[in-house]
């Protein structure tokens, strides 16, 4: 069964840091690349980073690149997004999704990210 277990949301104010965590088990994370999306207040589903099964590749949404950072630990089954200089417009709901062979998706259930003084 597939599953994870994401953590480390909460409420931050402007220019603070947060690092989320995506711990996923029932399946071999290895070989999938890991994303972290985000759907904010009346906005549609948006990438914010990704990364490839080993790590060595990254891609940002032009609005976080320079603020955030993603990295995987295989041996951890994990995936984090360490989140710097925050803002409002970074409010939302975050996702991690793992994406493997033949096109299979797996969704978390999201941690919830609020920016406000």
């Amino acid at each position: 069964q597939v599953q994870f277990v994401e953590s480390g949301g909460g409420l931050v104010q402007p220019g603070g840091s947060l690092r989320l965590s995506c711990v996923a088990s029932g399946f071999t994370f290895s070989i999938y690349a890991m994303t972290w999306y985000r759907q904010g207040p009346g906005k549609e589903r948006e990438l914010v980073a990704g990364i490839s099964r080993t790590g060595s590749n990254e891609n940002y949404a032009d609005s976080v690149k320079g603020r955030f950072t993603i990295s995987r630990d295989n041996a951890k089954n994990t995936v984090y997004l360490q989140m710097n200089s925050l803002k409002p417009d970074d409010t939302a709901m975050y996702y991690c999704n793992a994406r493997g062979p033949g096109g299979i998706n797996y969704w978390g259930q999201g941690t919830q990210v609020i920016v406000s003084s």
